[in-house]
């Protein structure tokens, strides 16, 4: 979700931030580098989810690390580790390092501080701390918004909320996913949030057949075929219907066994065909040149691709050299 939607997430949650750049000159995300800094700060276990090249609305160029905690308890080694990615950031760039933090849990103050000093010589870091759970009571705010993000805040309070109860927890879903109608998101955006729903609150599947035999229902009174024909049918079960020759046996092991079976029987075809389908149906309509790059593929390549189309935050994710 931060890599789909960070100017929402910091709108949303940090908007002094969001306010404090210049669109214009686009945003870069830094993976690489990220794992950079992870690898290189050895200090315990610690987890930063972005780091994020911007220009400030003064034309600097400015890291951001945005750092995302979603933990049920507190860890006392929180500040420490913030404090690390911090400088380990700013000792690969040698320029501005912002650190924002989102907990799931809640927290004491505004900001998070982690420091220390002897003989007149200080190291402090500050830095603005998010809650989720600072938004249970803001929940007619995050009903009103169009941010992705105030979605994304809804779906993890009701995950912890309806954590002992299946039937709350089904209740909880079809709200949310109904409500991705109400709110007027464009396709793309109702099946990227409709992934991330789905993640978050998982069901039995006795329940998830009968909700998405609601989700159906819905979608053809709104007359908009998004959620239940595209990503559940075309990935869960129109398998059994497009390769059924080929992976009849592994579809009852899950997708991926499935789809290695049907590979195994010389279903290369029907694969292409369901990749095209898939990348579609996620992605919006295939320039020429992706699918003749997916009719040239041979079966190994087009599984692989198949895997990553599942979950790829973008086209050019499913196609990334190895």
């Amino acid at each position: 979700m931060l890599a789909q939607y960070f100017p929402a997430f910091l709108e949303f949650f940090f908007p002094e931030a969001y306010h404090g750049i210049d669109w214009r000159h686009g945003y870069t995300l830094l993976d690489k580098e990220l794992q950079k800094v992870v690898r290189d700060a050895v200090l315990g276990q610690r987890r930063a989810d972005a780091l994020v090249q911007v220009t400030s609305m003064d034309g600097e160029e400015d890291r951001i690390l945005v750092h995302v905690e979603v933990q049920g308890e507190k860890a006392s080694d929180f500040p420490q580790r913030m404090f690390v990615y911090n400088y380990r950031s700013y000792d690969l760039y040698g320029r501005p390092v912002i650190s924002l933090a989102v907990l799931g849990e809640p927290h004491p103050a505004r900001y998070g501080k982690f420091g220390y000093g002897r003989w007149h010589c200080m190291m402090r870091l500050r830095f603005p701390v998010v809650s989720l759970t600072a938004y249970r009571e803001r929940w007619a705010e995050l009903e009103a918004s169009a941010n992705p993000f105030a979605m994304v805040t809804q779906a993890h309070l009701k995950a912890r909320e309806t954590a002992g109860s299946d039937e709350a927890r089904y209740r909880a879903k079809r709200e949310l996913i109904r409500s991705l109608y109400r709110r007027g998101y464009a396709r793309q955006d109702i099946l990227e949030l409709f992934r991330f729903i789905d993640w978050v609150l998982a069901l039995p599947e006795s329940l998830e057949h009968q909700l998405w035999s609601e989700m159906r229902q819905l979608e053809e009174e709104k007359q908009m075929r998004y959620v239940s024909s595209l990503e559940r049918i075309a990935i869960k079960k129109g398998i059994e219907k497009g390769i059924e020759k080929g992976i009849e046996k592994g579809i009852e092991k899950g997708i991926e066994k499935g789809i290695e079976k049907g590979i195994e029987k010389g279903r290369e075809q029907t694969l292409c065909e369901l990749l095209d389908e898939l990348l579609t149906a996620r992605f919006g309509p295939l320039a020429e040149p992706v699918r003749e790059r997916l009719t040239e593929a041979g079966s190994a390549q087009l599984s692989v691709w198949f895997r990553r189309a599942l979950t790829a935050p973008s086209l050019d994710a499913v196609f990334v050299a190895e």
